[in-house]
């Protein structure tokens, strides 16, 4: 039980920095035209891709543009890449 609190725990913390990441850069920042600008962009999206590939997926599933299979994988893949990004943090809080 105490594993499965901390799994869930895990996805729960690394969608919610995901989830502040992608808004804080979208506040900030325009869209990349400069190579230096693209580059950022990509490293922001390490953070940030479990919320944006989450909303992308939700936003085409409700106006009909990719069926039930699709938008389940893409949850699944952001819940999984929410697991990695929060097991990272933890463990980087642990550690100190």
């Amino acid at each position: 039980m105490h594993g499965l609190v901390i799994i869930l725990f895990a996805i729960a913390f690394g969608f919610t920095a995901s989830g502040i990441t992608a808004n804080l850069y979208r506040l900030i920042a325009n869209k990349p035209e400069s190579l230096p600008g693209k580059v950022v962009y990509a490293g922001v999206m390490v953070l940030a891709g479990p919320s944006v590939l989450f909303g992308n997926a939700a936003k085409s599933f409700r106006a009909k543009k990719c069926s039930s299979i699709a938008f389940w994988l893409a949850a699944a893949v952001a819940g999984y890449w929410s697991f990695a990004l929060g097991l990272f943090v933890l463990n980087l809080y642990v550690a100190h």
